[in-house]
C-alpha cells in the first residue's frame, strides 16, 4: 500500500474545509494550522511548521524542519521553507485583518503571540470544529488505512497475543510482548488523543481488580500504571494468576489512522457464571448499536435508546467502576483515538456514511475486574460494520 496521500485526497481534503468554512463562519480569511495531526491531514507530512489557509488564495505549507523530508513525502500543491514568521509575512504582505481562526484546543497563547507580531490581526476564533467535521467522514483511502489497522488489530489481540501469556508475568511484561507483536505486524507504533495533555502508551492492561483500578483517562477501564509520572499500562508489580480475568483495551494504527479494540480473556479458569453473562450483555449493547449506526441516525438518539432499556441494577458499574463512569458509549476514531462525534448527549446532528466509531460497553465487578467489549465500525446503509474481528471477548485460555 502506498502510504503518501494522493494529491486528489490532499485536494478535496482542503476543498471540504474551505466550503465548511464558507458555510459557517461567512466573510472568514484567514485559518491557521499548526497541529502536526491536522497538518499531516491536510499535506500529508507532520513537519515542524504552519499551514496558513486564505478564503481566497491558495494555501502555503510553511516548514521550518524539514522542508526536505516534507517535499519528499508530500503532494501537497504549495510547500515554503522558512526560517520564521518573518519570511511568510514577507511572502504573502498581508496587512491587518479581523479575525484569525485557529485550533483553540491545542495552540499555545506564546505562539499566537509570536504570528500576531508579523501577522497582525484583531480577534480569534475557533476551527476546532470544522476540522473535525471534515475529518469524521473518511474517504475510502482512509477507511483503507483503518481496515489494514483493524486487520492487525484483529490477528494480535484474538489469535496472537494468547500465546505469550504465562503465570507469575507482570503487566508491565505484557505490554512489552504486545508492543513487540503490534509492531512485527505493522503497527504505526504510536497512540495519539486529541484531548490536550493525553497520554496512554500502548493501552490499558489489568489483570484482576486492576482494571477497575482509579486513572485520570477518561474511559471506562483502569489501570495501576507503571508510577505516579506515568500512570498509564500496566504494573511491574501485579503479577498474572490462574483465574485471573485480563483486560486488554488497546489501540492499533496503520499510516496514521487507528483503530480500537478491547479484549478480555478468562487466565487458566473460567469465571463465574453470573459475570460471563454480564460480559455477554455488553457484546449484546455493541451489536445492537452497531445496528444503529446508519446515516442519517443520531448518535445523542442512539444513547438514549439504549439507556433507556438497561435497568437499575445493571446500570450500576456500567461504563466504569463506581463514581467513574463515563458518559458515551463510544467514539468516533482516526487520526486520533478520540474524535468528534461521540456517542452521547449532546450530538445531535445526523450521522453520516464512512464516520467511523469505536463502540465500547463495559460494565465494571467487584472483585473481579472490567467486562465487556470494543470493537471499532464504519457506519453504512444497513450499520455499522466492524473492521476488528468479532470475537465475543472472555476468551478462555488454560
Amino acid at each position: 500500500m502506498d502510504l503518501l496521500f494522493p494529491k486528489e485526497e490532499l485536494r478535496n481534503r482542503m476543498q471540504r474545509f474551505i466550503k465548511l468554512m464558507n458555510k459557517e463562519n461567512p466573510g472568514w480569511q484567514y485559518a491557521l494550522i499548526v497541529s502536526k495531526t491536522n497538518m499531516y491531514y491536510f499535506t500529508g507530512t507532520r513537519q515542524e511548521g504552519m499551514l496558513l489557509i486564505s478564503s481566497d488564495q491558495e494555501p502555503v505549507l510553511w516548514v521550518r524542519r524539514s522542508y526536505e523530508r516534507a517535499r519528499e513525502e508530500s503532494h501537497f500543491d504549495h510547500i515554503m521553507p522558512m526560517s520564521s514568521f518573518k519570511d511568510a509575512a514577507a511572502f504573502h504582505q498581508i496587512k491587518s485583518f479581523d479575525t484569525l481562526f485557529v485550533e483553540t484546543e491545542i495552540l499555545p497563547l506564546a505562539y499566537l503571540e509570536r504570528f500576531r507580531k508579523y501577522f497582525p490581526f484583531d480577534k480569534v476564533k475557533s476551527l476546532d470544529l470544522q476540522v473535525s467535521k471534515v475529518r469524521a467522514v473518511k474517504s475510502e483511502y482512509e477507511l483503507a488505512q483503518m481496515r489494514q489497522s483493524g486487520a492487525i488489530h484483529r490477528f494480535v489481540l484474538e489469535d496472537s497475543v494468547v500465546k505469550v501469556f504465562r503465570e507469575g508475568m507482570s503487566e508491565v511484561e505484557l505490554i512489552g510482548e504486545l508492543y513487540r507483536i503490534l509492531l512485527q505486524h505493522g503497527h504505526h507504533g504510536v497512540t495519539r488523543f486529541s484531548m490536550f495533555d493525553t497520554e496512554l502508551g500502548v493501552g490499558q492492561v489489568g489483570f484482576g481488580v486492576a482494571s477497575l483500578h482509579p486513572t485520570s483517562f477518561d474511559g471506562p477501564g483502569g489501570n495501576y500504571g507503571i508510577s505516579p509520572a506515568s500512570p498509564f499500562m500496566g504494573s511491574p508489580k501485579n503479577l498474572l494468576k490462574k483465574g485471573d480475568l485480563i483486560f486488554l483495551d488497546v489501540a492499533c494504527g496503520y499510516n496514521g489512522y487507528h483503530t480500537d479494540k478491547t479484549m478480555t480473556y478468562m487466565f487458566g479458569r473460567s469465571l463465574d457464571s453470573k459475570t460471563i453473562d454480564i460480559h455477554k450483555r455488553c457484546v449484546e449493547i455493541q451489536y445492537h448499536i452497531a445496528e444503529l449506526l446508519k446515516p442519517g441516525n443520531v448518535l445523542s438518539e442512539i444513547y438514549e435508546k439504549i439507556f433507556a432499556n438497561l435497568d437499575e441494577e445493571f446500570l450500576q458499574n456500567f461504563m466504569g467502576f463506581g463514581s467513574r463512569s463515563v458518559k458515551f458509549l463510544g467514539h468516533g476514531i482516526g487520526l486520533t483515538i478520540d474524535e468528534w462525534p461521540v456517542i452521547a448527549r449532546g450530538f445531535d446532528e445526523p450521522l453520516m456514511e464512512n464516520m467511523t466509531f469505536a463502540v465500547e460497553p463495559k460494565k465494571g465487578i467487584p472483585g473481579v475486574g472490567m467486562v465487556g467489549i470494543e470493537n471499532t465500525f464504519v457506519v453504512t446503509p444497513s450499520g455499522g460494520v466492524c473492521i476488528t474481528g468479532n470475537h465475543p471477548g472472555l476468551m478462555l485460555v488454560e
